[in-house]
């Protein structure tokens, strides 16, 4: 399907209290709303990622090495689960849905040497959890649990599909 990328310019930073599940939601939504109302008549997808360790502290992109370094020794042995936010947004049709798409990722016992090889090869700055499965990343995990695993990659397919479909616009 043909598609084109309009960055939104919103404000992406938690609310008060706000659970990493719900930030996800909300951003998906506002991102999806903001490109809506410059492009009324499109067909706006909006999605977001956040991700925690043990479901409680939250973990964001890490940016550089050492962040990097951090989030994966951090991760190491432990489960980050990862909360996913697809939304689809059709402003002169009113039509306005989002989810979330969970996943829990076990990471495998690293040591500095892996983490070390890893990032040289795959300098995972822009994910959050610092490990991209879609490519070498995924040596690190242990194990995965998710219903729609494009989510771990940033968009859910399958939820997306089902939304796409619930608005008139399926993909087949």
């Amino acid at each position: 399907m043909p598609f084109a990328v309009d960055v939104p310019a919103i404000d992406e930073t938690a609310l008060p209290g706000e659970t990493p599940r719900a930030l996800a939601l909300r951003l998906a939504l506002e991102k999806a709303r903001a490109v809506a109302s410059r492009h009324p008549d499109a067909v706006v997808i909006g999605s977001d990622q956040t991700a925690t360790v043990d479901q409680r502290d939250a973990i964001g992109k890490p940016g550089s090495h050492a962040a990097a370094l951090r989030q994966l020794s951090d991760a190491s042995g432990r489960t980050l689960n990862y909360h996913t936010a697809v939304a689809v947004v059709i402003a002169a049709e009113g039509f306005e849905r989002a989810l979330v798409v969970d996943a829990r990722v076990k990471f495998r016992d690293l040591d500095r040497a892996t983490i070390e090889s890893y990032l040289a090869r795959e300098p995972a700055y822009d994910c959050a959890g610092a490990a991209k499965v879609e490519g070498l990343g995924i040596a690190l995990i242990e194990s995965l649990d998710c219903p729609d695993p494009t989510a771990l990659v940033g968009l859910p397919l399958i939820a997306l599909s089902g939304l796409l479909a619930a608005a008139g616009r399926p993909v087949l």
